[in-house]
């Protein structure tokens, strides 16, 4: 064990994506574990799309996180002390640990306990990203076998996850992404029918072409431009999963757009948001089902490991500028 904690700790509030200068590592004493916590050893930091909001001052659903503290996030390590019957020294677990080499956390800050294989899948397909788009596909889209499925983002950590999932409950998917490399991997990882190249291409008349029965269940990671083009193609009593607004960079002022209501109207179809923080007491049902999946190779991930907490204070903003190749991770072990 070193003598200190290296931690990254939020030094201004961003006005929009957060960049490297928001953020400062300092060092600080390791604490022991008091009654009813534990001293975890932190391997793996993650990085979320979603730690936008939770830096923000306005318009999100959690607490921003204070300024001069530890940046908010989930990591995987092991237990090097605890002071809980429940926990032992050697146990992995993954929780609300934070941008730090350690942490010194309650016990009601694990979200789960996991093992040292599958400390990274524990962030991405196995964590709130496999959470996320099992539960916000299947509670929320409801999709019903024939039906087509788009997905926005559909390389990511999450819509990767949604392609996939769809087509094993015998949807037809349609991704959207940047660039050649990624609308490959749609269709040749991921499985999608087809995948439109939102750079190079006219998203509308692409959906037109590929869907011209229209959309079942939009998957919007991003808003904006992109869900401008798609809800026109919205099938009748279609359903849109509002999960992202990537798009976007800023809510103040408060950015304006096409309405969106005739449509809703006219095609009698529902839009809902979906915060993966309100169905906790469903992850364990999750989890298996897609451990179950995974077992039988039905479902894939990539992964983009950062190594070193120096990586963490650009690692965001660098997942906006589309820089990731599957889930991103900060490797401190």
């Amino acid at each position: 064990m070193i003598d200190l904690n290296r931690q990254v700790i939020l030094t201004s509030r961003p006005a929009g994506i957060a960049q490297a200068e928001n953020f400062a590592i300092r060092q600080a004493p390791i604490e022991q574990p008091a009654q009813g916590q534990i001293l975890v050893r932190n391997h793996y930091l993650s990085i979320e799309p979603a730690m936008r909001g939770w830096i923000a001052d306005v318009g999100n659903y959690a607490v921003p996180v204070a300024i001069g503290s530890v940046m908010r996030s989930l990591a995987s390590g092991q237990i090097l002390a605890s002071a809980h019957p429940d926990y032992a020294v050697g146990d992995h677990v993954t929780g609300w640990f934070g941008w730090q080499d350690y942490a010194c956390v309650a016990a009601d800050q694990v979200v789960q306990r996991t093992t040292e294989r599958e400390m990274r899948a524990s962030l991405g397909i196995l964590g709130i990203n496999g959470m996320t788009a099992y539960l916000a596909l299947t509670l929320t889209g409801q999709p019903r076998a024939g039906e087509t499925v788009l997905v926005s983002t559909a390389a990511g950590a999450v819509g990767s996850a949604v392609g996939q999932i769809a087509r094993i409950l015998g949807c037809r998917t349609i991704g959207i992404a940047g660039g050649p490399e990624k609308v490959r991997r749609c269709v040749e990882d991921y499985g999608y029918d087809h995948a439109i190249d939102y750079r190079a291409q006219d998203v509308g008349a692409a959906i037109a072409e590929y869907a011209p029965q229209g959309i079942d269940v939009y998957f919007d990671n991003v808003a904006g431009g992109i869900s401008d083009s798609v809800l026109p193609h919205l099938a009748l009593r279609g359903r849109v999963i509002v999960c992202g607004t990537a798009s976007i960079d800023r809510w103040a002022p408060w950015p304006t757009g096409p309405r969106i209501e005739r449509h809703l109207l006219v095609k009698r179809a529902r839009m809902e948001g979906f915060v993966i923080f309100d169905h906790g007491d469903r992850y364990a049902d999750a989890a298996a089902q897609l451990r179950a999946w995974i077992a039988e190779g039905r479902i894939t991930w990539r992964e983009d490991i950062l190594d070193g907490i120096e990586a963490c204070p650009d690692a965001l903003a660098g997942l906006y500028r589309g820089e990731n190749d599957g889930k991103r991770l900060i490797r401190l072990v």
